[in-house]
């Protein structure tokens, strides 16, 4: 005799969806594992992170009284030099983050099929120190620099006063280039990574059923390519918009950057503005940290399926 046995596909779906949970579920023994290693960046940067808080509010340092105060953030906050200086510091950092990204994935998607010199050229100028970059900048792009003194032997230009500046200028075009010219290579460098582990099939099958290239890098490879972009651009925003030595040296003269401001406070011949170079440093890493966690947020997809489930009912 022979015994049929039906089975519920709703509760083959869910034994299904209940092992594929369990597939990615995390043991609780790995978080152990990595617990030394979060415990000592704790310390270190969160107490570090707690004390200059205690100074700022005027619990602890040289112009200390004891008593809490929130004067050095009044007077962060209520000064027009930061707000300027906060605009630029965004300006650059979100402007440099955009480019970057966005020529590294046209960049990245030409040398998928290159071979291994690709990668290699790409690591070329991350052993380069941002220092030697800006030095190399300053020789190539100032009024006396070699492109002008070019230019001036050409004929093109008269004296090398007619030089277009390129440095310490308001529009900060050579922290730009030099930004371009250190990060363009980075980010290439992660999305090709990535693009190398994208199987092929995915394109394939798009294209055999009727996508063109360009809809078939919309829907299929720019997806895919969506962690590697938001890693790779979380690290370039974060770095430009705490760099001090590249708008220190190449940035223009005023406004200035955050950073640059708040070293400007901080070896100020008043040591009442300690507490307050102190605050803005404090100010600047929480900018940082709401606009990492923003985009996070955005770059997760959470919202826009939320505005879209809205819309459909």
């Amino acid at each position: 005799m022979t015994i049929l046995l039906q089975t519920n596909p709703n509760n083959q779906d869910d034994r299904n969806t209940e092992e594929q949970s369990n597939h990615w579920a995390i043991p609780w023994h790995a978080y152990l594992l990595v617990l030394p290693a979060v415990s000592l960046i704790a310390v270190l940067f969160g107490g570090g992170l707690v004390l200059a808080f205690l100074q700022s509010i005027g619990l602890m340092g040289l112009t200390s009284t004891g008593a809490v105060s929130l004067d050095a953030y009044q007077q962060a906050l209520t000064s027009r030099q930061f707000w300027q200086s906060l605009g630029l510091s965004l300006y650059i950092a979100l402007t440099a983050t955009a480019i970057s990204t966005v020529l590294s994935i046209g960049l990245a998607l030409l040398l998928l099929r290159a071979g291994r010199w690709a990668s290699f050229a790409c690591q070329l100028t991350l052993p380069i120190p941002h220092l030697v970059g800006i030095a190399g900048i300053l020789l190539l792009l100032s009024p006396s620099g070699v492109l002008s003194r070019v230019l001036v032997h050409l004929g093109w230009i008269s004296s090398d006063q007619d030089f277009p500046l390129l440095v310490n200028d308001r529009a900060n075009l050579g922290v730009m280039l030099h930004f371009l010219w250190k990060e363009i290579p980075f980010v290439t460098l992660i999305l090709l990574a990535v693009l190398r582990g994208i199987r092929p099939e995915y394109g394939m099958q798009a294209r055999a059923l009727g996508a063109s290239r360009w809809k078939c890098f919309w829907t299929v490879t720019l997806p895919l390519l969506r962690p590697g972009i938001i890693s790779a651009s979380l690290i370039v925003f974060g770095f430009v918009f705490g760099s001090f030595e590249v708008p220190f040296l190449l940035g223009s003269t005023f406004p200035k950057t955050l950073p640059v401001l708040v070293y400007q406070a901080f070896t100020d011949l008043d040591l009442n503005q300690r507490s307050v170079a102190i605050a803005l440093g404090l100010l600047l890493s929480g900018v940082s940290i709401s606009l990492i966690a923003l985009y996070l947020w955005l770059g997760s997809g959470k919202p826009f399926r939320r505005v879209m489930r809205r819309a459909q009912g």
